[in-house]
Order: C-alpha cells, then structure tokens, then sequence
C-alpha cells in the first residue's frame, strides 16, 4: 500500500461569489491510495472559511502514513475508525483519506461503488447547477450557457427578490435558493411567499448556524421547505436539526467523507428530514464520490466539475441533469494521464 498527493489548482469558469466569499481559483488535493495495480482516488480542497490548507491535509495525512500504509484495515469504515483520533480536528483530510478507502476497496471487489453497498440507481435525482452571486445581467448569462431543468441560485444582496423574477423569465427550470446565512428569520418568511410564487422549491440556510430561535419560528411558519447547510456539519448535528429544518445538506468534506455522511442519511430518515449532498468546486474525483450515494438522496448539488475550466480527472459525467455513472469499478474516478501529476509522498 503506497500513500500518494497530488495537489491541483483549479480554475472556475466565472467568478464564484457567495455571501461569504469570493473566488476564481480553488485549490484542491487528491489523496491516491495504491494497491499494486488498484488505486483509490478521494478529495477535498482548501477552505479559508475553515481554516483548512492543503498543507495542514497533507501534514495531517502524512502523520498517519504508517497506520494507513501497514495497518490491519480491509474496509473503509474500519480505516476511517482508526484514523478518526488524529483527524477529529480536520475532516477535510478525513474526507479525502475515505473516499479514496472507499474507492479502493469496490475495485477490489470488483463493482461500481453503489453496487457495493447494494443500492438502486434507478430513481436517482437530477442534479443542480449553481448560479453564484453576480450582476443579475451576468447571472442570466451564465444561466443560458447551460440551459439545465435545475438551478440553485446563490443569494444575500439587497436585490434578491429582483434577482430571482429577473432569472424566471428566462427559464421555467426549477429553482432552489441558498442565502448562506444572510437573511433573519422575518426576511426568510416575506421571502419565502414571494419566492413559492416564483417556482423555487426550497430555501437552503437563511438564517446564521446558530440562530436556532429564528430557525424555530421559520420552520413553523415559512410556505416553503428550509434545507439546514451550515447548521449540519458533522453527525451530532443532525439530530439537532429535526424541528428546526425540513432537511439537511450533507457536505463530505465537513463531516468527514462518505463513511460519516451514510450515517448522517440513516439518522435523517429516522427523524423525517429530507437529505441533499451538496458539493465544492471540485474535480470529478470528489464529485463521483458523491454520486455513489445518489440512491440514498432527495436533492443533490454535485456539479462542481461544471464550474471549472480544468478537470484533472475523469469520472462521472452529466446528461441535462442526469448523472451518468463512469463505466470503471470503485467511484470511476481517475486521474488523467496529461495531467503530468506525478505520484508524491509528501
């Protein structure tokens, strides 16, 4: 068992703007686990909203190299368990850590990833495609270059309510919202009438993480479904957001990976809520991860890849929403030989 790094800077096709942030390069690192002929791939990039580097996920990686390389694990989840003391502090090297475990041992085995864990890809969802904060003119434009039946709109300026009526005239796509934190429950609630009028089928966050009052009173009140994201982290969390949340968005990176976030769905579905996978702006590597778990999904946002002008791998792919499973065992990601990315231990 060999560990290996390759670390990418990807550049997105538009400014990416949110409430909190802004950007135009992501940088991300892709974790190689290598068994002989196999290797598993997983990801996660860097995020100053969490204070994680690529540095620190290599650092925290290459501290656990003998445990990985040589220790007595065959499953993902049993790697996940033994390295989980040291990485309780950075979930994002855990997450990448588990999704190439994950990877590694379906090859072994021989079969897709969901077939594996014995899921049904049948009624798989359709996935999104994010519009980020920008001129309502920009906005447009970046919808018609991709014409797509869903599209989730990043909102948080003063002109929200201008900017999704703008949007509809263009398209009859569903639209889905995320405030990211920066509406109070009294805005959240006026919002939601204007936004049910205009097709948007749920609001994700708008309120801060913490603001569990005005969490209380919007679940109560709004006309349209509240999806938690920046309230639901880790797996304590989700427990908490029953009664304040119709559903909660999973992110691999911030809980950890695909070991964690399947316990995450489990407890979901024992509490009613709805359950989405969201995603970064990130390589095929980390979105095919995610679409291993389509089966168990209400809602996914994986179009990371779309938003990038430089995938330095291959996986899966998209069909007007649809999400097309790559024909190779595992999660079918894998690096692409122009990449020039060379096998590093450190």
């Amino acid at each position: 068992m060999s560990l290996r790094f390759h670390r990418f800077d990807l550049r997105l096709k538009h400014t990416f703007t949110i409430a909190h942030d802004s950007r135009d390069v992501q940088p991300t690192l892709i974790v190689e686990l290598q068994d002989g002929a196999l290797s598993g791939f997983g990801e996660a990039t860097s995020n100053k909203y969490y204070g994680i580097t690529l540095d620190r996920m290599t650092a925290s990686l290459e501290a656990l190299r003998e445990l990985i390389e040589t220790g007595a694990w065959t499953t993902a989840e049993e790697l996940w368990a033994l390295a989980h003391p040291a990485l309780i502090d950075n979930p994002f090297a855990q997450c990448a850590l588990d999704e190439a475990a994950h990877d590694l041992v379906a090859k072994r085995a021989g079969k897709p990833l969901y077939q594996y864990w014995n899921l049904d890809p049948t009624r798989n969802p359709l996935t999104n495609y994010t519009i980020g904060i920008d001129t309502v003119e920009n906005m447009v434009r970046k919808m018609q270059e991709l014409p797509w039946p869903v599209y989730k709109i990043k909102l948080g300026t003063a002109d929200d309510l201008a900017i999704v009526r703008e949007l509809r005239r263009h398209t009859d796509a569903v639209f889905r919202v995320d405030a990211n934190c920066a509406w109070n429950a009294e805005t959240t609630l006026a919002n939601a009438r204007a936004l049910k009028e205009l097709g948007v089928e749920f609001i994700e966050q708008p309120l801060k993480a913490d603001d569990w009052d005005g969490m209380k009173r919007v679940f109560e009140q709004s006309v349209l479904p509240v999806i938690a994201d920046e309230s639901c982290i880790v797996e304590s969390d989700v427990e908490r957001c029953a009664g304040y949340f119709h559903g909660i968005n999973i992110k691999l990176t911030k809980c950890g990976g695909l070991t964690p976030a399947r316990r995450m769905i489990e407890t979901a579905r024992q509490r009613s809520l709805k359950v989405m996978v969201g995603c970064m702006n990130e390589t095929s590597v980390g979105i095919s991860a995610i679409g291993q778990l389509l089966p168990l999904l209400d809602y996914v946002d994986m179009d990371g890849t779309l938003l990038i002008t430089n995938d330095p791998a291959t996986g899966v792919t998209f069909d007007f929403g649809r999400v097309l499973y790559a024909p190779e065992n595992g999660t079918g990601a894998a690096l692409k030989p122009e990449t020039g990315a060379v096998p590093s231990a450190a």
